[in-house]
């Protein structure tokens, strides 16, 4: 089952950038990284050079002995069976947070080399770059990857159906036909989430048995990454937290408590920790608006937040969650169903918006799920897990600050009422085009 990711296309702007860097492609683990870049070299290069510094102990040894990018471009060539070309070659670094001195190289290639066309990936670059030879600030290119997103699941797995909502140009009801196919596909997306080994096997008709393995196989992977990359002081308190993220989005607020993680835990015990979970990509942490004004960012409240998982279907596969209790939207799964929902427009959003997402609070009489910042304007969101919409929260909000436009994600149909937008939570990905129809 061949995938294609959005991010290719991302890819070859970069390649045709004037004054283009090498390129660092940053994301967690099994997103689908080194895929992308392979793919990416076949599709727009004549030839394809890999290294990984995961694979082969003897790349070290080329950095360990010069920083001379003509000199490194040579022997690299004695470890590859293609010709290493400018602008013909992509030279792809994979694994490249696993040796320091390949990173450094970087600045050198950027400034001695740079028609050679690099690009370069690690599932841990957030935590490495603090060790060993200095970063090469202001000499790389950065793109983040994500895991899959809906939007290329629904390419892959019913590629009418994405076609028609592509071609979407204005604000109105879907067909109740295609509105229950798109629901129906939604929540085949809730199981298998964005890790693209296990959508490839459940598309292809594995079964569930090999979907759940998969899963639990990059949760255990994520676990040995703890113990790998992280200080020792630190490994037990990123298990902790790491586990008791499905307690803490069970909650009806979703606030992150230190206690939910060990009793009588204190933040500053902890704060490196979370940090380091966030700088690997497996978490978004979400901090509470004090003011929705321009930029939001100078309004949080630190002390308060939120903590997502960066993928829905580990979300559910850390929460031990039945894939069976999605599909057939059983009764049972009512509580944890918001949880769910919520972070997956989290990961919708991330995508799509340059800031990341906060949310609103109100002397505790309300609570808004999520603001964002689009251009010159604050819009409040909420999100519902069925269709059932009520709540008072968005209304508080819209009384006190009259914003333009405010946003409700559900499962009723796509439809404008003042300046409500209801948005389907299967068209979560198509929310800045469905904007940009609206503006």
């Amino acid at each position: 089952m061949r995938i294609e990711r959005s991010i290719v296309q991302q890819l070859a702007v970069w390649k045709t950038k004037e004054n283009r860097k090498p390129l660092i492609l940053q994301g967690a683990r099994q997103i689908g990284k080194t895929w992308v870049m392979k793919a990416f070299g076949e599709q727009y290069f004549e030839h394809t050079a890999y290294f990984s510094f995961e694979r082969n102990d003897e790349l070290f040894q080329l950095f360990e002995s010069t920083k001379d990018p003509k000199r490194l471009l040579g022997q690299l060539a004695t470890h590859t069976s293609v010709p290493i070309e400018p602008q013909k070659t992509l030279i792809i670094f994979d694994e490249i947070q696993e040796c320091n001195k390949a990173l450094n190289s970087l600045k050198y290639f950027c400034e001695e080399t740079p028609e050679y066309v690099i690009i370069s990936a690690g599932s841990l670059l957030g935590v490495s770059m603090s060790k060993g030879d200095s970063f090469p600030v202001g000499k790389v290119d950065f793109l983040q990857m994500y895991p899959l997103t809906f939007k290329e699941f629904l390419a892959v797995d019913a590629p009418e159906l994405c076609n028609f909502v592509e071609k979407l140009d204005k604000i109105e009801e879907i067909p109740l036909i295609i509105f229950n196919q798109l629901t129906e596909i939604f929540r085949r997306y809730q199981v298998t989430g964005g890790m693209p080994e296990a959508v490839a096997n459940f598309l292809d008709n594995k079964g569930m048995e090999r979907v759940e393995e998969i899963l639990q196989n990059i949760l255990n992977a994520y676990s040995l990454d703890f113990s790998k990359h992280a200080e020792n002081k630190d490994i037990p308190k990123i298990t902790e937290i790491w586990r008791s993220i499905p307690s803490q989005l069970s909650r009806e607020n979703r606030k992150f408590l230190y206690k939910l993680v060990k009793p009588g835990a204190r933040a500053r015990e902890y704060e490196n920790a979370l940090l380091w979970l966030q700088y690997a990509g497996l978490v978004y942490r979400i901090f509470t608006n004090t003011k929705p004004a321009l930029p939001i960012s100078a309004y949080d409240d630190l002390t308060a937040f939120k903590i997502y998982l960066s993928d829905i279907g580990l979300l559910r596969k850390l929460a031990k969650l039945p894939p069976e209790i999605i599909l057939n939207n059983s009764p049972l799964y009512i509580e944890f169903k918001g949880a769910m929902t919520e972070n997956y427009i989290l990961q919708s959003l991330v995508t799509q918006f340059e800031m990341m997402p906060r949310y609103w609070i109100s002397n505790g009489k309300a609570e808004v799920d999520f603001i964002i910042q689009n251009g010159l304007e604050i819009i409040p969101i909420e999100v519902k897990s069925a269709n059932n919409i009520a709540g008072k929260s968005l209304h508080i909000y819209n009384e006190k600050y009259a914003p333009n436009l405010r946003i409700r994600y559900s499962f009723n149909n796509l439809k404008k009422d003042g300046n409500l937008l209801n948005i389907p939570v299967f068209l979560a990905d198509w929310t800045k085009r469905i904007l940009v129809n609206n503006a």
